[in-house]
């Protein structure tokens, strides 16, 4: 019986290397995308606060600004509140009655409070 012999020129060489297919980018490509990201949301982030002081600084001065109005509303309807109540007592009590001690203004002062919910 012939031995075996090796074909004619050799046997192929043995694959012992991983042969993987290449996938993806790498490493430092997708750390670059990243920072890029995140240094993009970060100086937006940054416009949004800097946009939110600047209309929190309007409102205040927008506030400042009316209380000068506001307040003469307010006195308007106390000095129109003050000549009801005259109105009021004179019709009540007549002319010669006075309700008071003493002839010196005092400012009134009106509570709100708030109405009871039973239930």
């Amino acid at each position: 019986m012939p031995q075996d012999m090796p074909p004619t020129g050799g046997y192929n060489p043995v694959q012992y290397k991983r042969n993987l297919p290449f996938r993806g980018f790498r490493p430092a490509f997708y750390l670059l995308a990243m920072g890029t990201v995140m240094t993009y949301g970060m100086y937006k982030i940054g416009q949004g606060i800097r946009e939110s002081n600047e209309l929190a600084r309007e409102k205040m001065w927008a506030r400042i600004h009316l209380i000068p109005a506001l307040q003469a509303e307010e006195d308007r309807d106390q000095v129109r509140r003050y000549f009801a109540d005259q109105a009021r007592e004179k019709e009540l009590l007549g002319s010669n009655t006075r309700v008071y001690n003493s002839d010196r203004f005092v400012r009134p002062t009106f509570a709100v409070t708030p109405e009871h919910v039973t239930k």
